[in-house]
């Protein structure tokens, strides 16, 4: 039997599953709301937790030992977050995983993953996929970030995160961007004249 269900639905759009492969994802995946401004993970914590975004905003970032940070990511609707390196290697998290927006996230413990790889191989599949385009997506910011402009890599941003300008600080922006929230400003009024 095909059945979808709303969780099912949600995080694999476009599968189908049976009555008894349903209770295996139902029992490894947890539904959680997280208030602005929790921290999901601490840099130095075990990262034995993966999400996945239903709606809101997440940030991922490393602080430097001078205590400057700098943004890997934002994870936002239909999005995957967590310290991957981390979670795949059992090392202690390099990042912090921030909520900036009030979300609602499924969250999958590694153990429930490995569970759900060998009791469900459809879904094995679908996350390798998940994690190839995620790592072609880390290239291509590496590549952009060495061989574009600010104002390059600042419209990468707004058409990677269209909507969520607005509802994040600068400072984050800045960060995610390699740029001071001076540039920053810079880079928007010379846009806006334009």
């Amino acid at each position: 039997m095909n059945i979808v269900n709303p969780k099912t639905r949600d995080i694999f759009n476009g599968l189908k599953f049976t009555d008894e492969e349903l209770q295996i994802i139902e029992s490894s995946f947890h539904k959680i709301f997280v208030k602005k401004g929790t921290i999901l993970l601490n840099a130095g914590d075990i990262a034995d937790c993966k999400y996945y975004i239903l709606d809101g905003c997440l940030r991922s970032y490393h602080t430097a030992p001078n205590g400057k940070e700098y943004t890997l990511q934002f994870g936002i609707k239909d999005w995957w977050m967590g310290d991957f390196t981390a979670f795949l290697t059992s090392e202690k998290a390099s990042l912090t995983i921030e909520v900036l927006q009030d979300s609602t996230i499924y969250k999958i413990s590694k153990k429930d993953k490995d569970y759900l790889y060998n009791n469900v191989p459809k879904v094995d599949r679908f996350f390798r996929i998940k994690l190839e385009r995620a790592f072609a997506a880390f290239q291509k910011r590496i590549l952009a970030n060495i061989s574009k402009t600010a104002t390059e890599r600042y419209l990468n941003f707004i058409n990677t995160y269209p909507n969520i300008e607005k509802s994040i600080k600068n400072y984050h922006i800045a960060s995610y961007l390699g740029i001071t929230t001076e540039s920053l400003s810079r880079i928007r009024k010379d846009l806006a004249r334009k």
